[in-house]
């Protein structure tokens, strides 16, 4: 009997996790999102932001663009931009994938309208998301799709400056 009962609270419990998660719409990942810690397994947490100067930047758009940026402060204070990737996402039924990469299920937890949990191989992230001005998100955006300097310019830059 106290197995049974034990069995009924742990699926209660289970249902109630499970429809906890399924409240949140994956569209509520839209829109632009910074790294709040990280955690590589059998390490310590690792805080991102103003006391440690660094941070990370996503951006999912409405129709599947994302852009992803590291951001960090120099020793002068200056704020650098750090483009890493520009290219696409998807997020559905639990399965995530960016930039074509195989697509994975539970990557990306939404864990309400302004949380999210994500793993990238052995790594567990903490994302927030962040109401910033319109021209701080472009600007980094766009720096992310110069990211790869288009193979023409990269001939150019050849013939005109490494002649």
């Amino acid at each position: 009997m106290k197995k049974t009962l034990t069995l009924a609270l742990l699926l209660m419990c289970a249902v109630g996790m499970n429809a906890q998660k399924s409240k949140v719409s994956e569209r509520e990942i839209v829109g632009t999102w910074i790294m709040k810690s990280m955690q590589w397994e059998g390490e310590k947490v690792v805080e991102c932001g103003k006391k440690k100067g660094y941070s990370q930047f996503k951006y999912y758009g409405p129709n599947g663009e994302y852009a992803c940026a590291e951001i960090f402060v120099t020793k002068k204070g200056e704020y650098v931009v750090a483009p890493h990737e520009y290219g696409t996402y998807s997020l559905k039924d639990g399965w995530y994938t960016e930039m074509g990469r195989p697509a994975l299920k539970d990557a990306v937890v939404l864990t309400d309208k302004n949380t999210y949990k994500g793993t990238w191989f052995n790594r567990h992230d903490v994302w927030k998301k962040a109401v910033l001005p319109d021209k701080v998100t472009k600007y980094i955006v766009e720096r992310c799709k110069m990211k790869d300097t288009p193979d023409d310019v990269q001939q150019l830059i050849k013939k005109h400056i490494f002649k």
